[in-house]
């Protein structure tokens, strides 16, 4: 853009200007326009060349079109070099117009000259510092917009790290208790075998049926995953909707696996069960279900086992005790289990509704496993 400027007033200066003028004339206008190209990465100097240029130009009386060349330098001081700068350059363009006037306006036309050359040298200044004012704010947007880019990020691997979790916690549960129902299963039907075929029978029956309740629970966790992947089922209907979670209503189920496997558990369940959202549901059938799973690995044959539910309003209060020796027992032979993961899980999961799980020695002898969900608004926003 400055080399067509540069240009069309050499061409300017061509046809305008006697002979003996053309060459001061073009290399006056050379000097003004020429070091405009370096405007934004040196404002100060670029103004100071072109100022000089300027001065020069005054003091060998030659008019020059390409004079708008200090307010192009102006507006790059004002745009790129700070308000000091700016006022300073700006007082100097002032000072010039002032001795041009002086030296070039006809007759009576100085104040109006004056005025109108004082008034664009103001505005350029002001257009410059617009523009360094809308740079800034657009580098602070986008900064900000980074930042919270960032912070999605952030958010988003948090809740990656979330659901993996969470996932995690439904996997060893299910892999755990299912597993540890299914080897005493096992075992109770090879011991019954030689005496009661028909009693092993059964017992082998009911493992098969625990394994394929183990089998719909790891499709149901793992449906999730499949969903969050954009897959499905092959019938198109959602795993959820054709296996739904194991609520307060399967608890008498797990509480009769419980007892075929070896440990004779009897269920107390109050309250109304239908004002519980279905994801406490899960949390309270999750921790009932780990909770008899320990007491199952943990503890010696003829352990027995109670757990009692009350659903009120606003909250669920669950507690899973038993009459055995507690955990430091050699426990039941051949019981398998993921040591280390079962009590922070089960402390996990009570904590996304507002309870804090304890679990300790009884003190009149046996373990027990305590804790209170709340069912506020909070609270299911977490689960």
């Amino acid at each position: 853009m400055p080399a067509l400027l540069l240009l069309l007033l050499l061409l300017h200066v061509a046809t305008a200007y006697p002979p003996e003028q053309r060459p001061v004339a073009a290399a006056l206008t050379t000097a003004l326009v020429l070091p405009l190209p370096w405007r934004r990465r040196a404002p100060r100097t670029v103004f100071g060349a072109v100022a000089a240029a300027a001065l020069v130009q005054w003091l060998l009386d030659v008019q020059l079109p390409a004079d708008v060349a200090l307010l192009v330098a102006l507006y790059a001081v004002a745009g790129y070099a700070g308000r000091r700068a700016a006022a300073v350059a700006g007082a100097v363009v002032v000072g010039g117009a002032l001795l041009a006037c002086l030296r070039w306006s006809a007759g009576g036309a100085f104040p109006v000259l004056f005025v109108a050359v004082t008034a664009t040298a103001l505005a350029a200044a002001l257009l410059g510092v617009n523009a360094r004012t809308a740079r800034a704010h657009l580098a602070v947007l986008r900064e900000r917009a980074e930042r919270l880019e960032q912070q999605q990020a952030q958010q988003a691997r948090l809740a990656v790290a979330e659901e993996r979790a969470r996932i995690a916690r439904e996997v060893h549960d299910i892999v755990t208790h299912n597993l540890s129902v299914m080897v005493a299963l096992t075992d109770a039907a090879v011991h019954a075998q030689p005496r009661s075929p028909e009693r092993a029978t059964a017992v082998m029956l009911r493992a098969a049926e625990t394994g394929r309740q183990a089998l719909t629970d790891m499709r149901r966790s793992l449906g999730v995953l499949r969903a969050g992947a954009g897959g499905g089922a092959a019938t198109g209907e959602p795993e959820a909707e054709r296996h739904p979670p194991p609520g307060l209503d399967q608890l008498a189920a797990l509480a009769d696996r419980m007892t075929a496997a070896g440990l004779p558990t009897r269920l107390e369940l109050r309250g109304d069960r239908d004002r519980v959202p279905a994801t406490a549901q899960l949390t309270v059938h999750r921790l009932v279900q780990e909770a008899l799973t320990n007491a199952f690995k943990h503890t010696p044959p003829g352990t027995r086992a109670e757990v009692r539910v009350h659903c009120s309003d606003g909250a669920v209060t669950v507690d899973v005790t038993d009459d055995g020796p507690g955990p430091t027992a050699s426990g039941r032979p051949g019981s398998p289990g993921l040591p280390g993961h079962g009590l922070p899980g089960m402390r996990e999961r009570a904590a996304a509704y507002g309870g804090e799980l304890r679990a300790g020695p009884l003190p009149g002898g046996g373990w027990g496993v305590h804790t209170v969900l709340a069912l506020d608004a909070g609270g299911a926003a977490h689960a």
